[in-house]
């Protein structure tokens, strides 16, 4: 089936080829089409038009009316103010559009993909090996999961990259720290002893937390840990193996997590900073050998002319240190060779915190000079803000520590569960379909109150505002879902059915024009990389269902066809709602 067209696409077309018939030099003018409260739609490029063609807009304006043949799409057009259109289009128009979107044979809403896909790789959740996940890894993997699906469900070939820390002289230290201390590994961590995710990351955290503060303050043992660094860089056996089974233990933990996130994380795609130690030299002779990179005080450095410390001296990218040990700039750009020249992708998208912003700046920069980017291959970072307490400040416990992710998505599962356990007042739901709707609806409010905020911006976690049953929260849409597949189960015998010929009452009207924008919301928030359009999209649709739901009885309406094209409504919208909150990693569940 071919892609359906919009009807903002129809009118569109419709008013081009009007504009062209008026005035032929118009031809390929935008006619700045847009929504509008006053008519379903608004033109408003006429005004700049007739500024340029030295005319009179308003004449100009009457003359493309007169050009637009009204009656099966457009209903109605009119002049209005110094030269605007407003456009109405027919009840037959919207229904019809609407069911061609429904009979897709693929489910797809008649949305379209993309003619000419690309390869994009998308660097995203990015966890610690033997550190706990805290809150402020929340929003790489909401956000990157949720361009994900954006990405692929428009057609785009996606290569996941989860580039763990894994490396470095965190692991020397680590790894020195057991072999001098074997006694602090906890009895539960013995190599035939099943232990959770959950429960080995607690172990490894607190290893790690009591190796940092003897690596600061004990100058001997700081010697010692770099030395056992360079063991593992060079690939002695033992150290590797320690070092080994710490990532397995903490991979086992990061599954454990990503599920709890309701997220589809695969090993293959866990490449760490590890995964490119064979690179690194490589990188740092070419950046050598073409003049990008230079020596200075022994460190392979690039410099830039923008970038000045407070001093007014030039602060330059490290991709070598000066004792011959690499940074984290000779790994990123070892990463994008990898990913331009072996993976074959044309963008590269980082979901990174903000504050990473100048090192990667740099570092494009750099793979630019080296032309490992170019018109062809493009970089970008999607940064995000941080994520606030309810006091505005870094979200952080009362003792002042960073909030372990794991008990945050506990807190709102529960929170969640409370919900839907007090709204079964009918006592429909099972214990266990009780945890199974908590899970899918806390998870769901964590998610969407994140996505629903533009990324580059900081947002407040509030838990009381994030699984309320009013305003944009992900609950509301999912009851929304929820309500309508009541509505489709009593409706019984009596099927969902399109009825071109039937007027529409004004909230039918709106409902159905805002179903229409699906796929251009699509289209638009996966090129720009914004699932908090998305997001907008889902609750706006939502809120007008619920209008309609006011305003027009289903199962009452007047005759059997109008209950039918009602129903029909109900089953479209949500269809798409379903089909959104999936691009934003939400589920929907049928009972609530």
């Amino acid at each position: 089936m071919a892609p359906v067209t919009s009807l903002t696409a129809t009118v569109h077309q419709r008013l081009a080829a009007a504009l062209t018939s008026a005035l032929p030099e118009a031809d390929g003018v935008d006619p700045l089409l847009r929504r509008s409260d006053r008519a379903d739609y608004q033109a408003n490029g006429i005004l700049a038009l007739a500024k340029k063609a030295k005319a009179n807009p308003r004449d100009l304006a009457a003359q493309v009316v007169a050009h637009v043949t009204t009656g099966d799409v457009i209903k109605d057009i009119e002049v209005s103010g110094p030269g605007f259109l407003n456009i109405t289009v027919t009840d037959r128009a919207i229904t019809t559009n609407l069911a061609a979107r429904a009979e897709d044979p693929d489910a797809r809403l008649g949305v379209p993909t993309t003619a000419t896909p690309g390869t994009t790789v998308i660097d995203y959740a990015q966890p610690n090996v033997a550190k706990e996940m805290h809150v402020g890894h929340l929003r790489s993997a909401v956000i990157g999961d949720s361009v994900v699906q954006l990405l692929e469900f428009t057609g785009e070939n996606v290569v996941r990259r989860h580039h763990i820390g894994d490396w470095g002289t965190q692991f020397g230290m680590l790894i020195q720290y057991l072999d001098e201390h074997p006694h602090e590994l906890d009895h539960k961590e013995t190599e035939d002893t099943q232990v959770s995710g959950e429960e080995a990351m607690s172990n490894l955290d607190r290893l790690y937390k009591a190796a940092r503060r003897l690596f600061d303050s004990d100058e001997e043992f700081r010697t010692r840990a770099r030395r056992r660094v360079v063991d593992l860089q060079a690939g002695d056996p033992r150290t590797l193996a320690m070092w080994q089974r710490f990532v397995d233990e903490s991979k086992i933990y990061f599954f454990s997590v990503f599920e709890k996130l309701d997220m589809d994380v695969r090993d293959p795609d866990i490449v760490g900073e590890s995964g490119y130690n064979d690179m690194l030299a490589e990188t740092c002779r070419l950046l050598e050998e073409s003049g990008v990179a230079v020596r200075s005080e022994g460190a392979l450095c690039v410099f830039f002319d923008d970038v000045k410390g407070p001093d007014g001296n030039p602060v330059p990218l490290i991709v070598q240190k000066s004792d011959g040990g690499y940074g984290y700039a000779a790994t990123d750009l070892s990463a994008i060779r990898d990913r331009v020249f072996n993976l074959k992708a044309n963008s590269l998208i980082y979901v990174v915190d903000a504050r990473q912003s100048l090192h990667f700046r740099m570092v494009f920069e750099t793979a630019r000079r080296a032309g490992w980017l170019n018109e062809d291959v493009k970089a970008y970072q999607l940064a995000f803000g941080t994520v606030l307490g309810k006091d505005g400040k870094p979200f952080k416990t009362r003792e002042g520590e960073t909030v372990r992710l794991v008990d945050l998505l506990d807190e709102a599962i529960e929170r969640a569960t409370a919900v839907v356990r007090e709204k079964d007042t009918q006592h429909q739901l099972t214990d266990a379909e009780i945890a199974d709707r908590g899970a899918q609806v806390g998870i769901g409010a964590v998610k969407y109150a994140d996505l629903s905020t533009s990324a580059n911006r900081d947002y407040k976690f509030d838990l009381d505002q994030m699984v309320s049953l009013n305003g944009d929260t992900s609950v509301y849409l999912q009851y929304a879902y929820a309500r309508i597949q009541s509505i489709l189960r009593k409706a019984g015998e009596v099927r969902p059915a399109a009825h071109p010929d039937l007027a529409l009452h004004e909230a039918e009207r709106a409902l159905g024009l805002h179903i229409d924008a699906f796929a251009e919301t699509v289209a638009e928030a996966a090129s720009e990389y914004a699932p908090h359009k998305m997001a907008a999209y889902l609750y706006q649709l939502a809120s007008l269902y619920t209008t309609f739901y006011d305003k027009c009885p289903v199962l009452k309406a007047e005759t059997p066809a109008q209950v039918e094209n009602r129903l029909f409504l109900c089953d479209i919208t949500a269809r798409t709602l379903h089909q959104g909150m999936a691009l934003l990693g939400i589920r929907t569940p049928e009972r609530l």
